[in-house]
């Protein structure tokens, strides 16, 4: 069933357009990014009859709605924000640096991590936790030796990763390992 299927029925179930549900949704408190998919599910259970998948169809347009535009500076501030925060200036400085190698660095953030990239390809990943700050490099061929671990199963688009604990870590033999990642891509 595609999701304007979805969407078609939800209306015919309940009698209402989608821009009314969402509407009450609104009213309800349930357009909030912090807002728990069950809910809305139990709530469009409870009163109108839809299922999981009915339901599930009205929590992502909510999601939509609530996310709004979103920028690639945005997608990296919340990367680093609340306990992670204090990691911005490591992150920054880290970035600075790669910028320097060329004009080809860029940055492609998810929701937990910034990936480092050269021309398009990941060449290092940028991950804040509440207590450090983990570092995946890219070097294939090259042994785990000292504080730069195999990745593991930690993230597989990387092959080593160094745990930064204290600013003072991120040091030039950091830096040589992102610089030979970058050269080698």
């Amino acid at each position: 069933m595609s999701f304007q299927a979805y969407l078609d029925t939800i209306t015919a179930r309940t009698g209402m357009s989608i821009d009314q549900l969402l509407a009450i949704a609104h009213d309800k408190g349930f357009d909030s990014p912090s807002t728990r998919a069950g809910d809305v599910v139990t709530w469009l259970g409870d009163d109108y009859g839809l299922g999981r998948g009915h339901a599930m169809a009205i929590v992502q347009l909510l999601k939509n709605q609530a996310a709004g535009p979103s920028t690639q500076a945005d997608k990296v501030d919340a990367v680093f924000s609340g306990t992670r925060a204090r990691w911005r200036d490591a992150y920054d400085s880290v970035l600075d640096r790669a910028q320097g190698w060329g004009d080809d660095v860029s940055v492609a953030p998810t929701d937990s991590y910034v990936s480092l990239t050269k021309g398009g390809r990941k060449f290092a990943v940028v991950q804040p936790t509440g207590e450090r700050l983990d570092l995946g490099i890219k070097r294939k061929g090259v042994d785990p030796t000292g504080r730069f671990a195999a990745a593991g199963s930690w993230n597989a688009m990387v092959t080593h990763r160094v745990r930064i604990t204290d600013r003072a870590e991120l040091d030039d033999e950091v830096f040589d390992w992102l610089k030979a990642a970058y050269d080698a891509n």
